[in-house]
Protein backbone atom coordinates (compact mmCIF):
# COMPACT_ATOMS: atom_id res chain seq x y z
CA UNK A 1 0.00 0.00 0.00
CA UNK A 2 2.45 2.72 -0.90
CA UNK A 3 0.18 5.27 -2.41
CA UNK A 4 -1.41 6.65 0.53
CA UNK A 5 -3.67 9.17 -1.63
CA UNK A 6 -5.91 6.46 -2.18
CA UNK A 7 -5.99 4.87 1.30
CA UNK A 8 -9.32 5.57 3.95
CA UNK A 9 -8.43 7.55 6.63
CA UNK A 10 -9.38 4.51 8.45
CA UNK A 11 -6.61 2.15 6.83
CA UNK A 12 -3.89 5.66 6.96
CA UNK A 13 -4.17 5.44 11.12
CA UNK A 14 -3.90 2.22 10.97
CA UNK A 15 -0.82 1.72 8.85
CA UNK A 16 0.43 4.85 10.53
CA UNK A 17 -0.10 3.08 14.17
CA UNK A 18 1.49 -0.17 13.45
CA UNK A 19 4.22 1.51 11.73
CA UNK A 20 4.86 4.08 15.00
CA UNK A 21 4.29 1.10 17.67
CA UNK A 22 6.48 -1.57 15.91
CA UNK A 23 9.27 1.34 16.39
CA UNK A 24 8.96 2.92 18.96
CA UNK A 25 6.39 1.04 21.36
CA UNK A 26 3.19 1.01 22.47
CA UNK A 27 3.69 2.86 25.51
CA UNK A 28 6.17 5.39 23.11
CA UNK A 29 3.75 6.09 20.95
CA UNK A 30 1.19 9.03 21.39
CA UNK A 31 -1.96 9.35 19.54
CA UNK A 32 -1.09 12.62 18.14
CA UNK A 33 2.17 11.20 16.63
CA UNK A 34 -0.42 8.81 15.01
CA UNK A 35 -2.64 11.13 13.48
CA UNK A 36 0.44 13.65 12.33
CA UNK A 37 1.96 10.70 10.46
CA UNK A 38 -1.36 9.65 8.77
CA UNK A 39 -1.94 13.37 7.90
CA UNK A 40 -4.71 13.42 9.83
CA UNK A 41 -6.39 15.30 13.31
CA UNK A 42 -5.82 13.41 16.56
CA UNK A 43 -9.64 14.81 16.74
CA UNK A 44 -10.38 12.32 13.72
CA UNK A 45 -8.44 9.38 15.52
CA UNK A 46 -10.61 8.87 18.30
CA UNK A 47 -13.98 9.92 16.34
CA UNK A 48 -12.92 6.43 14.39
CA UNK A 49 -11.22 4.44 16.72
CA UNK A 50 -11.96 5.79 20.70
CA UNK A 51 -8.53 5.38 21.49
CA UNK A 52 -5.28 3.35 21.09
CA UNK A 53 -5.89 0.26 21.80
CA UNK A 54 -8.90 0.28 19.72
CA UNK A 55 -6.95 1.24 17.08
CA UNK A 56 -4.25 -1.16 17.50
CA UNK A 57 -6.54 -3.96 17.58
CA UNK A 58 -8.63 -2.91 14.76
CA UNK A 59 -4.98 -2.91 12.57
CA UNK A 60 -4.65 -6.60 13.93
CA UNK A 61 -8.02 -6.99 12.43
CA UNK A 62 -7.90 -5.55 9.54
CA UNK A 63 -4.85 -6.50 8.02
CA UNK A 64 -4.13 -10.23 9.66
CA UNK A 65 -4.22 -13.03 7.89
CA UNK A 66 -8.30 -14.75 8.52
CA UNK A 67 -9.64 -13.15 6.09
CA UNK A 68 -7.60 -13.74 3.55
CA UNK A 69 -6.96 -17.07 4.46
CA UNK A 70 -10.94 -17.68 4.15
CA UNK A 71 -11.56 -16.36 1.15
CA UNK A 72 -8.28 -18.44 -0.29
CA UNK A 73 -10.10 -21.42 1.31
CA UNK A 74 -13.53 -20.25 -0.45
CA UNK A 75 -12.69 -19.32 -4.06
CA UNK A 76 -9.03 -21.02 -4.99
CA UNK A 77 -9.15 -25.14 -3.41
CA UNK A 78 -9.10 -27.48 -6.30
CA UNK A 79 -9.17 -30.29 -3.82
CA UNK A 80 -5.53 -31.66 -4.92
CA UNK A 81 -4.42 -31.87 -1.44
CA UNK A 82 -0.25 -31.30 -2.88
CA UNK A 83 -1.34 -28.12 -5.05
CA UNK A 84 -4.03 -26.45 -2.12
CA UNK A 85 -0.96 -27.41 0.51
CA UNK A 86 1.31 -25.24 -1.85
CA UNK A 87 -0.96 -22.64 -2.25
CA UNK A 88 -2.04 -22.66 1.37
CA UNK A 89 1.73 -22.23 2.77
CA UNK A 90 2.93 -19.46 0.42
CA UNK A 91 0.05 -17.40 1.53
CA UNK A 92 0.27 -18.26 4.60
CA UNK A 93 4.10 -16.88 4.26
CA UNK A 94 3.43 -13.85 1.83
CA UNK A 95 0.89 -12.28 4.71
CA UNK A 96 2.80 -13.29 7.66
CA UNK A 97 6.10 -11.48 5.63
CA UNK A 98 3.98 -8.63 4.94
CA UNK A 99 2.33 -8.11 8.38
CA UNK A 100 5.40 -8.68 10.14
CA UNK A 101 5.70 -5.20 12.25
CA UNK A 102 2.39 -6.44 13.79
CA UNK A 103 3.89 -9.63 14.54
CA UNK A 104 6.45 -8.02 16.66
CA UNK A 105 4.06 -6.02 18.38
CA UNK A 106 1.70 -9.20 19.29
CA UNK A 107 5.28 -10.53 20.88
CA UNK A 108 6.28 -6.64 22.28
CA UNK A 109 3.25 -5.54 23.37
CA UNK A 110 0.93 -8.78 24.20
CA UNK A 111 1.48 -8.12 28.39
CA UNK A 112 0.84 -4.38 27.78
CA UNK A 113 -2.46 -4.51 26.79
CA UNK A 114 -5.61 -6.03 28.61
CA UNK A 115 -7.72 -8.76 26.47
CA UNK A 116 -4.98 -7.69 23.71
CA UNK A 117 -3.67 -11.81 23.56
CA UNK A 118 -7.25 -12.72 22.87
CA UNK A 119 -7.81 -10.77 20.28
CA UNK A 120 -4.24 -11.79 18.48
CA UNK A 121 -5.00 -15.54 19.11
CA UNK A 122 -8.16 -15.08 16.65
CA UNK A 123 -6.86 -15.57 13.44
CA UNK A 124 -4.58 -18.44 13.88
CA UNK A 125 -7.33 -20.17 15.34
CA UNK A 126 -9.91 -19.45 12.82
CA UNK A 127 -7.20 -20.61 10.66
CA UNK A 128 -7.05 -24.25 12.20
CA UNK A 129 -10.61 -24.11 12.09
CA UNK A 130 -10.69 -23.95 7.94
CA UNK A 131 -7.36 -26.04 7.66
CA UNK A 132 -9.19 -28.73 9.92
CA UNK A 133 -12.23 -28.84 8.02
CA UNK A 134 -10.21 -28.69 4.89
CA UNK A 135 -8.98 -32.21 5.93
CA UNK A 136 -12.16 -33.55 7.18
CA UNK A 137 -14.03 -32.85 3.41
CA UNK A 138 -10.30 -34.27 2.14
CA UNK A 139 -11.17 -37.48 4.05
CA UNK A 140 -14.72 -37.79 3.11
CA UNK A 141 -13.77 -37.24 -0.43
CA UNK A 142 -11.46 -40.57 -0.31
CA UNK A 143 -8.39 -37.96 -1.16
CA UNK A 144 -6.78 -38.24 2.70
CA UNK A 145 -6.16 -41.06 4.81
CA UNK A 146 -7.96 -41.65 8.25
CA UNK A 147 -6.40 -39.30 10.98
CA UNK A 148 -7.42 -36.72 12.86
CA UNK A 149 -7.83 -33.39 10.80
CA UNK A 150 -7.16 -31.26 13.57
CA UNK A 151 -3.93 -32.39 14.69
CA UNK A 152 -2.80 -32.70 10.92
CA UNK A 153 -3.56 -28.35 10.95
CA UNK A 154 -2.15 -28.24 13.96
CA UNK A 155 1.11 -29.75 12.84
CA UNK A 156 0.58 -27.78 9.65
CA UNK A 157 0.16 -24.59 10.93
CA UNK A 158 3.18 -25.45 13.00
CA UNK A 159 5.58 -25.93 10.85
CA UNK A 160 4.73 -23.12 8.96
CA UNK A 161 4.89 -20.68 11.80
CA UNK A 162 8.22 -21.91 13.07
CA UNK A 163 9.88 -20.98 9.67
CA UNK A 164 8.26 -17.69 10.18
CA UNK A 165 9.81 -17.09 12.87
CA UNK A 166 12.93 -18.63 12.23
CA UNK A 167 12.74 -15.99 9.43
CA UNK A 168 11.06 -12.92 11.69
CA UNK A 169 14.84 -11.21 12.62
CA UNK A 170 17.25 -10.35 9.97
CA UNK A 171 19.59 -13.20 11.34
CA UNK A 172 18.53 -15.81 9.55
CA UNK A 173 18.94 -19.58 12.04
CA UNK A 174 19.24 -21.51 9.05
CA UNK A 175 20.46 -18.96 6.00
CA UNK A 176 21.11 -22.23 3.80
CA UNK A 177 17.43 -23.41 3.45
CA UNK A 178 15.22 -20.86 1.27
CA UNK A 179 11.58 -20.55 2.00
CA UNK A 180 10.47 -21.80 -1.33
CA UNK A 181 12.67 -25.03 -0.41
CA UNK A 182 10.84 -25.53 2.84
CA UNK A 183 7.35 -25.14 1.17
CA UNK A 184 7.98 -27.55 -1.25
CA UNK A 185 9.42 -30.35 0.68
CA UNK A 186 7.38 -29.74 3.62
CA UNK A 187 4.36 -30.20 1.33
CA UNK A 188 5.41 -33.37 -0.55
CA UNK A 189 6.09 -35.23 2.86
CA UNK A 190 2.90 -34.05 4.05
CA UNK A 191 1.31 -35.13 0.64
CA UNK A 192 2.79 -38.68 0.61
CA UNK A 193 2.01 -39.05 4.74
CA UNK A 194 -1.89 -38.44 4.70
CA UNK A 195 -2.78 -39.50 0.55
CA UNK A 196 -4.44 -43.13 0.66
Amino acid sequence: MSNNSILSNSDKLLLAAIDLIASKGYKGVTTQEIATAAGLSEKTLFRQFGSKQNLLESAFDRFHYSEEMTKLFNEKLIWDLQTDLSLISRTYHQIMNRNRKMIMISFKEVDNLPGFHERTIKHPRQFMEILTNYFTVMFEKGKLIETNPELQAYSFISMNYGTFLNNLEKGELFPTLSLEAFITESVKTFTRALTP
